[in-house]
């Protein structure tokens, strides 16, 4: 299976979803339509991730997610922002190399600029779409002066994995131990089989668990990426750590039984929850809203 071009391809029907591939009147025409008021903004990442996955595993999942909802729903989407928020990703010289991170209020000011121009044209509710969950750190703020300065609905969905995997929980066989929904593990593997097979290397891929770094001693433990560390059986403590303190490989898991038919399903089962998400976000009541023009120099 070759890389599928989300820059140029659409959903199969006729009816357009990709706002890159419409023209300005299309895009005026259907935010007029009932129900047309919502729009999915698909946030990605350029990070290290296992030996055998690409740097932009959490785009390509992303988007799979976004294209198949899209189409579900019946929901205009944007091109994705393939940048996010990934400094832990960094690592040392070489160690995180085409690691691609953008500063917090960097990052803070692309979603806020992005909403607030497609607010000024008559979107109400907007949805953020990650599969990189470092991308909701630093967005509460942002998202609250949206709301409060627009009155529209804002949102950020994290497609179901690490912690919130009960999307796709049936489809793991890796235990819990084995940490199947984690970085470069059983769920991101099989998905990258499914949507971009050629560009997975299993003979470089590798079994690994995260752990608490070594400075700390054996007084703590770490079982995945949170950014937390157990401490007398208590997971209280938040620590700035970075990726390769605690995760050898950057990999947090076992890919050995990830399928390409796996990830099939994976998709079918995130973009059917995703899709659900945005007609329940129709029925929701929005105010008047407003915007002036975004920031432009």
């Amino acid at each position: 299976m070759s890389v599928k071009d989300y820059t140029t391809t659409d959903a199969p029907s006729e009816r357009k979803h990709n706002i890159l591939g419409m023209s300005f009147s299309e895009v005026a025409e259907r935010l007029k339509e009932n129900g047309q008021d919502t729009v999915l903004i698909p946030m990605g990442s350029t990070e290290k991730h296992g030996a055998h996955i690409p740097l932009g595993t959490d785009s390509y999942v992303t988007m799979e997610v976004v294209y198949r909802a899209a189409e579900s729903a019946d929901v205009l989407f944007t091109p994705l922002q393939p940048f996010g928020y990934s400094p832990h990703h960094m690592g040392r010289l070489e160690e995180g190399a085409g690691t691609i991170t953008l500063r917090a209020e960097t990052y803070r000011r692309v979603l806020h600029d992005v909403a607030r121009s497609l607010i000024f044209h008559g979107v109400k509710k907007i949805i953020f779409v990650s599969h990189h969950g470092s991308n909701t750190k630093p967005i509460d703020e942002l998202m609250r002066q949206l709301r409060y300065h627009t009155g529209a609905y804002i949102s950020f969905y994290k497609t179901p994995t690490e912690r919130e995997a009960n999307v796709v929980q049936h489809l793991f066989e890796n235990t819990p131990e084995e940490t199947p929904g984690w970085h470069s593990s059983e769920l991101e593997t099989a998905c990258i089989m499914a949507t971009a097979d050629n560009l997975v290397h299993m003979d470089r891929a590798v079994d690994d668990r995260a752990h608490a770094p070594a400075y700390m001693g054996s007084e703590f433990s770490k079982i995945d990426g949170v950014g937390t560390v157990k401490f007398r059986n208590s997971e209280n403590i938040w620590v700035p750590m970075e990726h390769h303190e605690y995760s050898d490989t950057a990999t947090i898991g076992n890919p050995f039984r990830a399928t390409k038919e796996k990830g099939l399903q994976m998709f079918d089962a995130m973009a059917e929850h995703l899709a659900a998400y945005v007609e329940e976000v129709r029925k929701f009541e929005v105010g008047e809203v407003t915007s002036d023009y975004p920031e432009r120099a």
